[in-house]
């Protein structure tokens, strides 16, 4: 890295140059990065807990500055990353680089900028006299289905050192985000009958039996876009259905005996994923599964749930909705159709909003990045947040 490119050295930006350093790509180990966050709060004198996956292979740490007791507020962050397989990247992207005002890393927007911000005010957090606890969550496999938030908040059962309330610091521009949409990932796989494709009537086409069942996906999602419910607060208002994968079929003179494809409900708040899928079952079993017994009792469907990601919604009266309305300076608040750790974190009883540096429309993307502008705004706002929580 020339001296042109390099990044100022902010303690901030010197974090992230190393977080972004490692792979942390969902499908790697995030163990070496989770070593050096270790070592670092070591060198700090921070205590912390740290709790993995069945493999062992990735860690979450909880760490708490100030009194070691329940309450206070967290602040939380995922290191996992999206890959950057197939996507035209400039330069390398576990390299941080600087471009005009921005740094262009994998992460370094989606969330090693929070992360990173929150390490860097370490040393000022442990010099203050905290009257409550500030908690750092920092997790793995957000980007995967939150697990390492899953099993964080089984840690903090055990622990009993849960926070009263919570910061996730996904990238919404510094703004506060009360609430996002619910997620339900569904695997529908078909079972049907092979035979050769002259006599179609003795066999069971299962590709034709999924696309019937999609063409009635589609057509019931323009229908719920169209008639609601509707939330006004979300972009799109409404509950959004999805269908993702399709797999099926050897080769075109058979008849496929087997068919699967994956979908998602992303649900608005006081919508139900599970009346929709219930009456897409339903559906399926009054109209395209009796033809298919007919032929082949053995034929039908077959359901997996994959994922189920709580929605989050933080009531706008709540006084973690004005602290960080404070905090922040911002009039006014919002509501995102992505997911994060926060519906989860909510779920076990923490109150949670989202606030974080960066936009979500620079992550996951090609030369990703965020402006060190957004990284300076970051930083003064933890330090007003401790100032809060000095006796």
């Amino acid at each position: 890295m020339d001296a042109a490119s390099a990044p100022a050295t902010t303690p901030t930006i010197a974090l992230l140059e190393r977080l972004v350093s490692f792979d942390t790509t969902s499908r790697n180990s995030n163990l070496a990065l989770i070593g050096f966050v270790r070592d670092y709060l070591d060198s700090h004198g921070v205590s912390y807990r740290v709790s993995t996956d069945a493999s062992g292979q990735k860690a979450n740490i909880h760490a708490v500055i100030g009194p070691q007791c329940a309450g206070g507020i967290a602040l939380s962050g995922h290191v996992d990353t999206v890959p950057v397989d197939g996507q035209p990247w400039t330069g390398d992207p576990f390299s941080l680089r600087r471009r005009d005002d921005t740094l262009i890393a994998r992460g370094a927007c989606d969330m090693k900028g929070f992360v990173a911000a929150c390490l860097a005010a370490v040393p000022d957090l442990q010099a203050r006299k905290l009257a409550r606890p500030i908690h750092l969550f920092i997790s793995y496999d957000e980007e995967v289905g939150c697990g390492g938030a899953q099993r964080l908040i089984q840690d903090l059962g055990e622990s009993g050192l849960l926070p009263s309330l919570c910061v996730v610091g996904e990238p919404s521009g510094m703004q506060p985000i009360l609430a996002h949409k619910g997620k339900l990932n569904l695997r529908a796989t078909v079972h049907g009958k092979p035979g050769h494709s002259s006599d179609p009537a003795r066999g069971v086409n299962a590709v034709q039996a999924a696309a019937e069942a999609i063409a009635w996906i589609a057509q019931e999602a323009r229908r719920v876009a169209t008639n609601g419910p509707f939330d006004p607060a979300f972009d799109p208002p409404y509950t959004t259905i999805h269908v993702g994968t399709v797999q099926g079929g050897t080769i075109l003179n058979i008849i496929p005996s087997h068919a699967e494809f994956t979908m998602e409900w992303r649900y608005i708040p006081g919508d139900s994923p599970y009346r929709h899928m219930e009456q897409m079952r339903r559906w399926i079993a009054e109209t395209i599964e009796p033809g298919m017994k007919m032929v082949d009792p053995a034929c039908g469907f077959s359901y997996d749930i994959e994922l189920e990601m709580p929605g989050m919604s933080l009531p706008p009266d709540h006084e973690l909705t004005g602290l960080i309305k404070q905090l922040t300076g911002s009039n006014s608040t919002g509501a995102v159709s992505y997911g994060t750790e926060g519906g989860f974190y909510e779920k076990a009883g923490i109150p949670t909003i989202i606030c974080g540096p960066g936009h979500i429309a620079q992550a996951h993307q090609p030369d990703e990045w965020i402006a060190i502008s957004e990284l300076a705004a970051c930083d003064r706002f933890i330090r007003r947040l401790a100032d809060r929580l000095v006796a």
